[in-house]
């Protein structure tokens, strides 16, 4: 399945979880939100949270700075 993500189209298994994404694009598990087609996904939800074709998926990271 083709999915968008931060704007650039990826393909993933079929029945990816955001869970299963973020492992796949090695993401850091701390510091960062998750937004599903416009909708926030609580971290509690990213394992059972299943990621359909033609999605968009948005991966914000804190940062820390001054």
């Amino acid at each position: 399945m083709h999915i968008h993500i931060n704007g650039a189209e990826r393909e993933f298994p079929d029945g990816s979880t955001v869970a299963d994404l973020l492992t796949a694009l090695d993401t850091p598990r701390q510091g960062v939100a998750v937004a599903l087609d416009g909708e926030v996904v609580r971290r509690a939800d990213w394992p059972v949270a299943v990621v359909s074709d033609g999605a968009r998926l948005e991966i914000l990271t804190a940062v820390q700075g001054g």
